[in-house]
């Protein structure tokens, strides 16, 4: 699933390129126009000769001659140019990228690299990671932190081989959900984040955000809701391809919010749609904090259970 403001907003974005190189092209044809009507006589000519190739083709004549008389009038047109002290090429089409001429997309319909990486720079934004794609991925995760102890290294590279194997197969991994468990700075924050980078590369549509900020949606809808024609703003935590639901247990609870927390966990189940929640809490303090309906959705089997281990350090600056 796209998110299809962003996808859209990159189309736009492509169509303005594309728009404004052709803005240059036609200026710069204007100009030389200007100094040569001679260009100008030339531009007249080459503008009949298109539709008069396709009509001869048609009609089954030899449309050599015309393409050859094409060519030498696009030649002349060059030297002209170049006669006047301007490159040759100075009223062509300067696109922003040659590959797709601007228009985002090959001729296979593949997006290009182009809008590709325009849609990517995008769901960054809007995913709520901020910089943390810029400085934690699964490249940088340092599993050697964690060798002090041979048992937590051994735990730990397991929490990474789980959490890779999430994020690489992620297609395969429809209705899969994690629940990260372990104290503050063993590295909740930094394999979350990578799991989302490898998603957000791969087109995915990807929210992260705290549990506290997420109910806070959905009780900013509901309380506008109220006050005529409204455009909900958390249904996004319920359609998007992977949430990330961070630092639970740091919300305040009360009726709202855990009717809130039930239905997003319900309804992404429902829908197949995956979730990762990570919070400093134990198992028991999951289970005295939230009623069984929410407690058995995230502990039981609808999540596997990622323990993490070690110090905190963010202390040291490792992490």
């Amino acid at each position: 699933m796209h998110n299809y403001e962003n996808y859209n907003k990159v189309r736009e974005m492509i169509d303005d390129r594309r728009a404004k190189a052709r803005r240059l092209s036609d200026s710069r044809t204007l100009e030389m126009r200007s100094l040569s009507p001679e260009i100008a006589r030339i531009d007249e000519e080459l503008e009949k000769t298109g539709p008069l190739i396709f009509k001869t083709a048609v009609s089954g004549g030899d449309i050599a001659p015309l393409r050859l008389r094409n060519q030498e009038l696009v030649a002349r047109r060059r030297a002209i140019i170049k006669s006047l002290g301007y490159p040759e090429d100075y009223t062509d089409v300067k696109y922003y990228c040659p590959t797709c001429k601007d228009t985002g997309f090959l001729e296979n319909t593949k997006a290009c690299s182009c809008f590709r990486r325009l849609l990517y720079s995008e769901n960054i934004k809007s995913s709520g990671m901020g910089n943390l794609i810029d400085k934690q991925s699964f490249e940088n995760f340092d599993i050697s932190v964690y060798a002090y102890d041979e048992e937590v290294l051994n735990k730990m590279e397991n929490v990474l081989s789980v959490a890779k194997e999430f994020a690489y197969n992620f297609s395969k991994n429809r209705g899969k959900n994690l629940l990260l468990m372990g104290r503050t700075g063993t590295g909740k924050t930094h394999i979350s984040t990578s799991i989302a980078k490898v998603l957000l590369e791969g087109g995915y549509y990807v929210l992260y955000d705290s549990a506290q900020n997420i109910i806070s949606a959905f009780e900013n809808d509901r309380f506008k809701s109220g006050f005529g024609p409204y455009e909900p703003t958390a249904d996004k935590y319920l359609e998007c391809d992977l949430l990330i639901i961070d630092d639970l247990g740091a919300e305040f609870v009360n009726q709202f919010s855990v009717s809130c927390l039930y239905n997003i966990l319900n309804t992404r189940r429902n829908r197949g749609l995956p979730t990762i929640i990570s919070t400093n809490l134990t198992a028991s303090d999951l289970s005295s904090k939230y009623e069984d309906r929410i407690y058995s959705r995230i502990v039981g089997s609808d999540y596997k259970v990622l323990f993490f281990y070690g110090k905190d350090y963010r202390f040291f600056g490792r992490r």
